[in-house]
């Protein structure tokens, strides 16, 4: 999902036209050595630390896949645009990867489960948040986790989901949840910011 907050007014985008140019957006294609390091430094952390099986879900052009990849992690991404799909596919070629179209909220990987099921700005846009954090958390395996990178965008017709919606959601699903908060982290986005952007790391039972 982009981070521009006129862009993100409306959920119905025709992700397969914005695929090309998706990767512009500096925290999308991660081209500058600076934020791509800067999350890499994330996902080292909010990821286990022996290789793991990841479910990368909205995963776009497969930016944050190719990291957990190079950090030794088998990738299982999904997506609802088959463009954004095939650019994932090129991007990771070679890599333990496997890229699939399909819904994120209900992805098509039967009774497969993952150590990590990892979700970026695509939960405050599903119709039905509460729904996907369940059938997500029962795609992990016992000690799982779930890391969830959100936050609001905008100032005049803002869109997201708050920080303390998204615990309460998780709060009945998940054991620890820790919440990071991203807003001050210029690298992450290449920019300053100033709306809330946050990640939650949620470990399950």
């Amino acid at each position: 999902m982009t981070n521009e907050s006129d862009d993100m007014t409306s959920v119905s985008v025709d992700w397969d036209a914005r695929a090309a140019s998706f990767d512009d957006e500096p925290d999308h294609g991660l081209r500058d050595p600076q934020v791509r390091h800067a999350w890499a430094e994330r996902l080292r952390d909010w990821l286990p630390e022996h290789p793991s099986d990841v479910l990368d879900l909205g995963c776009g052009t497969g930016s944050l896949s190719l990291l957990a990849a190079e950090q030794g992690h088998r990738v299982t991404g999904v997506d609802r645009s088959p463009a954004m799909v095939d650019l994932a596919r090129a991007k990771l070629a070679g890599r333990d990867a496997v890229f699939l179209v399909g819904d994120a909220a209900e992805p098509p990987v039967g009774e497969e489960r993952f150590d990590v099921v990892l979700v970026r700005h695509l939960l405050w846009a599903l119709p039905d948040p509460d729904r996907a954090l369940r059938h997500w958390r029962e795609l992990l395996r016992p000690g799982g986790r779930l890391v969830l990178v959100e936050g609001v965008w905008g100032t005049v017709s803002p869109v997201g989901i708050p920080a303390d919606r998204l615990t309460a959601l998780l709060a009945p699903l998940a054991g620890q949840v820790r919440v990071d908060r991203l807003s001050d982290d210029a690298l992450l986005w290449g920019r300053e910011v100033e709306d809330e952007r946050y990640a939650v790391v949620t470990v399950v039972g």
